[in-house]
């Protein structure tokens, strides 16, 4: 589930990636921030980090929450390509940040989230009271140039893109994979095969990004 914002980081923040988000909050608006990168260069691992050190006033609705659920990317024929492009709710997604953009007041505003340990999205699953000024919002295709993911880009005040040398993050990948249960060859077979291309793809977007945070996480 999402970091507590009262738990103590459990990394460090590049200092001026803290500096840039605090400028964004001394705006005194809500104001959306995007932190895009390829899999594995630790963007959950920056947003958590800011939300942990900048408190209250922020919180993460990540992308990830409108992965389509299993069987729906069964029925697409989808399934053996998780985590591309068209195996998302994009209009559903930018709804949300539209949303959180133009908050009510004392509205609460519920959000999915995408829970690894069972591989499906949860309805629900954040809570983002009305007075969160900065909403981190991270993923791989917040910069994404192709329709329907180009609508996204408009809701985002800033968005940051996260580099990690290629072999680093090849090599969480497949960590991460095991740790959920896949194989050691499954888990390099489905980097290789699903992972990688996607990064490729991401890429694509760092020309456009305001800010390139390159660190191990």
């Amino acid at each position: 589930m999402p970091h507590s914002p009262s738990s103590p980081p459990r990394y460090r923040v590049p200092e001026h990636a803290l500096t840039a988000a605090r400028q964004l909050l001394a705006t005194g608006e809500r104001v959306v921030l995007g932190i895009v990168g390829p899999p594995g260069a630790g963007k959950s691992t920056l947003s958590e980090g800011l939300q942990a050190m900048l408190g209250v006033a922020s919180i993460v609705v990540p992308m990830d929450g409108f992965h389509l659920a299993q069987i729906e990317l069964e029925r697409l024929g989808r399934a053996a390509r998780k985590g591309a492009p068209d195996t998302f709710d994009v209009f559903g997604y930018a709804a949300l940040l539209a949303r959180l953009r133009m908050p009510r007041t004392a509205e609460w505003i519920y959000a999915p989230f995408f829970d690894r340990a069972i591989e499906e999205p949860i309805a629900g699953a954040i809570r983002v009271p009305p007075e969160v000024r900065l909403i981190i919002t991270e993923g791989n295709y917040l910069l994404h140039d192709q329709e329907p993911w180009s609508c996204v880009r408009p809701f985002l005040d800033a968005c940051w893109y996260v580099e990690v040398p290629e072999a680093e993050r090849h090599r969480r990948l497949v960590a991460r994979h095991m740790k959920f249960g896949r194989g050691a060859e499954d888990a390099r077979a489905w980097v290789d095969r699903n992972d990688m291309p996607n990064a490729r793809l991401i890429e694509q977007g760092r020309e456009r990004a305001d800010l390139v945070i390159a660190w191990e996480g």
